[in-house]
């Protein structure tokens, strides 16, 4: 047995660094966090200084306890996670089990970091240990706490005025706000026209163009000309004027100099990614984190080939700068070195709380070495960090910008282009961005011009414009947006925009935010009752203060003392004076035309609503749900009356069944008696007709006897599924064995594999974790009861099958005629079911 157990968070990375360490080490991964709070309130208690009750994860059971195996035998434990916070409240919790159990007496603790998986930086770090900073622990566990007394707090009042089901987070909700308020200025801008005027000129050397920049003595600005008609009096006086020709009145030239980006930091890299790869901020943080555990390059075995993907650092450390310049001076030529390392300073406060930026662990391993062994993902991300890196390094590119302007006569023109001298770095790496602004119309060359040459006019063009509101979010814009107000920290950017996405409060549309009412009505509530706490200044306050924490400046439970009484007063009385519709943002539309009634749009259970009516009335109010792409904050009242014409009437079956349309929680759909089919994008609900709605149920009919493959008549089923046969009892799903065929199942067989199946995992959106767990809870609870009732079914189906079985032997022959008769009778009323 290892006399040395050294514990990191990944197994990937425990069998590369493994490697490393020899037999001296026994390396061990805790599969991520170990511990979390109680799912349930109390878990912070803020009458005993915030006391805070954990309980291991169940999901990481298992590997606590192979963990506390191993350390019963080492002299030596090092708790080698990743080095930023959670990393260091990782450490700190494996300690405290085992501290707990026991494990610790005589043993010594130690904590090791490094920012890269190298043979050198493992070594270095076992051989540097340090003991657990208790300062970053408890920056952890303030923020942890934190987000639990906003999560348990706020969520409830969300429930009870807004919708069921919905929850608010510390950081969450100002990142959805900004969503919000950005498409609330789609929503307001109103577009004014402009007109340009662009004159067409010929050269020997190339054709370029040039833009009107004065007119008839003065500057030429964008709201100069709004209408068509003084466009084209300008048009038309500019070319009696020019008469074809423009004559070059001054040409001036300067050269500039461009430094290269910094290397990347987890916001950067993230930002890049999405602009030059299209990945969402959650992929790029999967795919860097297998590059930084380590990707198997052939005999070498794993190597880590990134260092640590969450930094907000921008500093390269000694040895790798020297790397750099000397693959620069060996493949881009000496001439592409700067006299001396090129230093980036970090804009973030803290960023001494990782080490280094984000950088190849060895600039020799380019990316042509390497490809071979990388999938497409991991090569596109791996380029790319390796080429920002590199191009860090190098000597900024020259560029020389010409301008030439032509006067006609009291008028001017001018042309700009932009060519480089000496690309530099841009021939490695040039940083993307979120727009296009006037400097990529200037990157184009011109030709040699000198004052008083004189250029043919090809034609003098006026084009109309109007003005753009401003542009939703991407996922790069908004994590720039974030990092720029000092909100979340690196490793909190993917999982807020996951959040938002996961429940439903925003979708992407075109690779951009756009919200839905649900996230709307959230946003507005809290801005509206809660502002404080959607502020953005506050919202980055408070991460400075958690990050003064982290550098031991300041003590965590003042820090949560300070929020929580004026948060938890607000939260108690917002709770009995906020009314649901205010919450909700109902909106009047008008008055039904036939009954004189209010029309209105509303936040329901189900999603938002139209209704003609209010509860008051005798009569009860008539409902309509708004269809996909429709929003309760953009709908017209002519729109919402279009709704009340669904459901429908299109006509009875042939067995007498009443066949309608309407419009349901997901979507159009048909009814024929009970049964229920969506209709295909291509149909309308308006206008679909009785024979094409009979066909959409006979397919449903068709699609529901081919999915039930056993029915066992007491929720037991075995079905087909996306992939493949399996069993369900509508709360647990059971593989089917590969040697067995799904139809010759028996009952007792199924319930023996529901039995030892996995509960099912809650899914994200709108339930919310904190009824997740609940029902989690339940689901056990109910599963113990219910096991001496299960073993007695499982018995009694077993004899029951066994007492079936002899009967079916002695009339086999007898009844084989008349079961295949009863089954083919049976089988359309099954359909049907």
């Amino acid at each position: 047995m290892a006399k040395n157990l050294l514990i990191v968070e990944s197994p990937a990375k425990a069998k590369t660094i493994n490697k490393y360490l020899g037999t001296d080490f026994q390396v061990l991964a805790s599969y991520g966090h170990v511990r979390d709070l109680r799912p349930k309130e109390g878990a912070v208690d803020p009458e005993r200084g915030f006391a805070m009750a954990y309980e291991v994860i169940d999901r990481n059971e298992k590997h606590v306890d192979a963990i506390a195996k191993a350390a019963r035998q080492a002299s030596t434990i090092y708790l080698a996670t990743d080095l930023d916070r959670e990393g260091e409240a990782i450490s700190w919790h494996i300690s405290e089990i085992l501290k707990e159990r026991g494990l610790l007496e005589g043993k010594e603790v130690l904590r090791v970091v490094f920012s890269e998986i190298t043979p050198k930086a493992i070594k270095e770090a076992v051989a540097n240990p340090r003991k657990l900073s208790h300062d970053l622990v408890d920056a952890q566990q303030a923020r942890r706490a934190l987000d639990y007394l906003v999560g348990f707090n706020l969520s409830p009042v969300l429930w009870r005025k807004v919708q069921r089901g919905l929850s608010a987070g510390r950081v969450q909700s100002p990142a959805l706000r900004m969503i919000v308020e950005r498409e609330e200025e789609i929503e307001a801008f109103k577009a004014r026209e402009y007109w340009s005027i662009e004159a067409a000129l010929a050269h020997a050397d190339g054709a370029f163009t040039a833009k009107l920049t004065k007119l008839h003595g003065k500057k030429f600005e964008q709201f100069d000309l709004t209408n068509e008609a003084d466009a084209m009096s300008a048009r038309a006086s500019l070319e009696k004027a020019a008469a074809g020709k423009f004559t070059v009145s001054e040409v001036t030239s300067r050269e500039r100099k461009r430094r290269p980006a910094p290397p990347f930091t987890t916001s950067t890299l993230q930002q890049e990614a999405a602009r030059k790869l299209g990945f969402t901020t959650s992929r790029t943080m999967r795919i860097a984190q297998g590059l930084y555990e380590g990707v198997s390059l052939g005999s070498e075995g794993n190597v880590g080939l990134i260092t640590y993907m969450r930094t907000d650092a921008t500093a390269l450390s000694n040895d790798a700068v020297t790397e750099l310049r000397e693959l620069i001076a060996r493949d881009y030529g000496a001439q592409a070195l700067p006299d001396g390392p090129q230093v980036y300073k970090s804009k973030s406060k803290n960023a001494q709380e990782a080490h280094e930026a984000v950088r190849p662990t060895s600039a020799m391993l380019t990316p042509r070495s390497v490809a071979s062994y990388l999938n497409d993902d991991q090569r596109k991300l791996y380029e790319l960090i390796w080429k920002r890196t590199v191009a860090c390094q190098m000597i900024h590119a020259t560029m020389n910008t010409v301008s030439v302007e032509f006067a006609v006569a009291d008028s001017s023109f001018r042309s700009t282009g932009t060519t480089v001298i000496d690309p530099g770095f841009l021939a490695v790496y040039e940083e993307g961005r979120d727009q296009k602004n006037e400097e990529d119309e200037d990157q184009r060359r011109l030709p040699r011009l000198a004052e008083g040459d004189v250029v043919d006019v090809s034609a003098i063009a006026a084009d109309q414009h109007f003005t753009e509101p401003p542009p939703r979010y991407s996922e790069a814009s908004l994590v720039k947006t974030l990092e720029e107000y000092g909100i979340g920290r690196p490793s909190t950017y993917a999982s807020i925009i996951q959040v938002l996405l996961n429940r439903e409060y925003v979708l992407l549309d075109s690779r951009r935010f756009k919200p839905t009412d649900v996230g709307r009505a959230v946003s507005n509530f809290l801005s509206g009752h809660f502002t404080r706490y959607v502020d953005y200044d506050f919202t980055a306050k408070l991460e400075d203060e958690l990050d003064a924490v982290s550098r031991g400046e300041e003590q965590w439970v003042p820090l949560l003392e300070r929020f929580w009484q004026p948060f938890k007063t607000l939260v108690d009385d917002k709770t009995e004076s906020v009314d649901r519709s205010e919450a909700t943002g109902a909106r009047e539309l008008g008055t039904d035309p036939k009954t004189g009634k209010p029309v209105s749009v509303r936040l329901g259970r189900y999603g938002p609503y139209a209704q003609i009516g209010s509860k008051d009335d005798e009569d009860k109010p008539t409902y309509a749900s708004l269809r996909p792409g429709q929003s309760m904050h953009t709908i017209t009242l002519e729109d919402a009356m279009e709704l009340f014409k669904l459901p429908r009437n299109l006509g009875q079956s042939d067995a007498g069944e009443d066949v309608t349309v309407g419009i349901g929680r997901f979507g159009p759909f048909v009814k024929q008696g009970s049964t229920y089919a969506s209709l295909k994008p291509e149909d309308d609900p308006y206008v679909i007709e009785l024979p094409r709605a009979l066909q959409l149920v006979q397919e449903k009919l068709e699609a529901i006897a081919n999915r039930i493959i056993q029915d066992f008549g007491n929720d037991v089923q075995v079905l087909n599924g996306r992939y493949g046969p399996y069993i369900t009892d509508g709360e647990k799903n059971a593989r089917i064995p590969k040697d067995r065929d799904p139809k010759t199942l028996t009952e007792a067989e199924c319930l023996e594999l529901l039995a030892a199946a996995p509960v099912k995992k809650p899914r994200g959106g709108k339930a919310g974790k904190k009824t997740a767990t609940k029902k989690t809870a339940a689901k056990k609870t109910a599963t113990k009861k219910a096991a001496p009732a299960k073993k007695t079914a499982v018995k009694k189906a077993a004899a029951k099958k066994t007492t079936v079985k002899k009967t079916a032997t002695k009339k086999a022959a007898t009844k084989k005629t008349a079961t295949k008769k009863a089954a083919a009778k049976k089988a359309p009323a099954k359909q049907a079911t």
